[in-house]
């Protein structure tokens, strides 16, 4: 204890700092919604993405991917608790609206508003694109399995989706202030009555891309103009997405987890169907009910630096999380075939050891992110300036003129 109390006691004052140069005016259950909503992703895809390795091309093992929900499917609730996209675009059609606001009462430019926030999305991806874009060629050249090869760019590159989804969002955000969220709804509805219920060919499903992210995306935005702060609103979401999403799989015959699992006909998230919408209807109200508490949680200094540190990050974290779990998977490639990161996910084992494997992938995610987060956040800034998340308060009034920060 003597030899961790003065790095605790460091610990301690930083969580202090942060704490007392945060704004008054801000609403930290915001950030930590946003919070839990990228980690939820993170831990979910270490959870179900398995990398099998397989017979060797020269010097190299081959790899593929496999999901322990295909084989042992009573894992199905945990895709339940960590695909929480929903509310992740909730928080972002929320900020971002509150954002235009502000920004049209300051006098700045759509144009200089759009620059600032896509900046933050792009600025991180471009670096996760120059890195693999080298290590796929340099694989390719060694003589590394084609396939092989594929699956990792697939999975390392997969939160590109997202960004670009998030990216069109976020340009439309003047358009969507006013948008009732039954607009987009009602396109993801009758999507899947088409391709589902009427023969429609698969590609249609693509159109609930932006339209079945554009759901909580709306939410957001009606949560901004006041419209979802009483309870009930929540409660409403909560119950009625949850009795539509499991009505949906009842009797409609949609998939009970809400990821895609290898080998399954339909893909509840790949593209977006109707019942992947419905429950994060369930999942925003669920966090709407939950801002009180979490605001509460979020007074405590250790709670809140957490928070905000991950919000700072938010971008690397999404994009280099994939790529720790293959560095991790390739390096434990030289001790052979590892339990929990190469051997098949069929049994209580495979989960047994995945779990012990969890701190091993957050000790590389900190490597990457050391290594790459200069570029979410910039040139280092000097010592006398905090930074978008934390910021010295100065008076109520300066604070509350400040933009609210979003990723």
């Amino acid at each position: 204890m003597r030899v961790h109390a003065p790095a605790l006691a460091r610990i301690r004052a930083a969580a202090h700092r942060i704490d007392a140069a945060t704004p008054s005016g801000r609403d930290r259950s915001v950030d930590a919604l946003r919070a839990f909503a990228i980690l939820g992703v993170v831990l979910g895809h270490w959870l179900v993405t398995a990398l099998v390795a397989g017979a060797h091309t020269g010097s190299h093992a081959t790899l593929h991917t496999a999901s322990p929900l295909h084989f042992m499917p009573w894992l199905t609730p945990v895709s339940w608790v960590f695909q929480t996209l929903a509310v992740f675009f909730l928080v972002g059609g929320h900020v971002a609206t509150r954002s235009y606001a502000s920004a049209q009462a300051r006098g700045t430019t759509y144009r200089r508003w759009l620059r600032a926030r896509l900046s933050r999305l792009f600025k991180p991806a471009a670096a996760v694109l120059a890195l693999w874009t080298t290590a796929a060629v340099a694989l390719l050249l060694t003589g590394a399995d084609p396939n092989t090869v594929r699956t990792l760019v697939k999975l390392a590159l997969s939160p590109m989706w997202f960004l670009l989804v998030f990216a069109a969002l976020t340009a439309a955000t003047p358009l969507l202030t006013r948008l009732n969220p039954l607009w987009p709804l009602a396109v993801v509805l009758h999507v899947d009555l088409l391709r589902f219920g009427l023969g429609a060919p698969g590609w249609l499903g693509w159109l609930n891309l932006p339209a079945g992210w554009l759901v909580p995306f709306t939410l957001g935005a009606a949560w901004t103009r006041g419209e979802l702060d009483r309870r009930r609103a929540g409660w409403l979401l909560l119950t009625g997405g949850a009795a539509a999403t499991a009505a949906l799989v009842a009797w409609a015959g949609y998939p009970a987890s809400m990821v895609g699992v290898p080998g399954e006909a339909v893909s509840n998230l790949d593209p977006p169907t109707l019942a992947v919408v419905t429950f994060g209807l369930a999942q925003c109200g669920l966090a709407l009910l939950l801002r009180d508490r979490l605001a509460h949680a979020m007074r405590r200094p250790w709670a809140w630096a957490a928070v905000a540190l991950v919000n700072l990050s938010a971008m690397t974290i999404f994009l280099w999380h994939q790529t720790a779990l293959m560095a991790t998977t390739a390096t434990g490639l030289l001790a052979g075939r590892l339990p929990g990161l190469h051997t098949l996910p069929d049994g209580l084992g495979w989960v047994a050891a995945r779990l012990a494997w969890l701190p091993v992938f957050a000790l590389a995610l900190a490597v990457c992110w050391a290594a790459f987060r200069g570029f979410e956040h910039g040139p280092r800034r000097p010592a006398n300036r905090p930074s978008r998340v934390v910021r010295v308060h100065r008076g109520e009034r300066r604070a509350a003129q400040r933009r609210p920060h979003g990723v």
